[in-house]
């Protein structure tokens, strides 16, 4: 199975919330539901869903602060039907290329995360940077974690 990776429509947000709710509430507290309709309507930059044989099985973000020469990953959801088959990791490789190709000012890439999914972003070359308890909800710590890009 090859991934394709396409930028998103709105015709693609039923499929992106129904992810996330797969993903509630092990990975997701419900309330975040609402935040994620609210990304996707109103503070995208670039974000990517990831279709294999013609499905979407995952999605993610990047934003950007090029004053401070910094990408933020957000909104990594993928389908737990492909959990631990390396869909998340070539999404998050697609889009450090995308940075590196798109926007050569940027020196660093950072990822807000929880307790739940921080050794996915440490494996990826991310380091820890902070953590802050019930910062998303009761029991969704922050762990806030950068990737150099030079």
């Amino acid at each position: 199975m090859i991934p394709i990776f396409k930028k998103y429509k709105n015709s693609d947000k039923a499929a992106i919330l129904a992810i996330l709710a797969k993903n509630t509430p092990e990975y997701f507290h419900p309330d975040e539901a609402t935040d994620l309709n609210n990304y996707l309507d109103n503070e995208i930059e670039d974000y990517f869903i990831v279709e294999v044989n013609g499905k979407i099985i995952g999605s993610g973000g990047i934003n950007y602060f090029s004053a401070a020469s910094l990408a933020r990953i957000s909104w990594d959801v993928i389908d737990p039907n492909f959990h631990g088959q390396g869909w998340g990791k070539k999404l998050i490789e697609h889009r450090i290329s995308w940075i590196k190709e798109k926007a050569p000012e940027i020196q660093k890439i950072e990822v807000r995360t929880t307790q739940l999914t921080h050794k996915f972003y440490e494996k990826m070359g991310f380091e820890l940077i902070k953590t802050e308890q019930n910062f998303w909800a009761e029991g969704f710590d922050l762990y806030q974690m950068e990737m150099q890009l030079s």
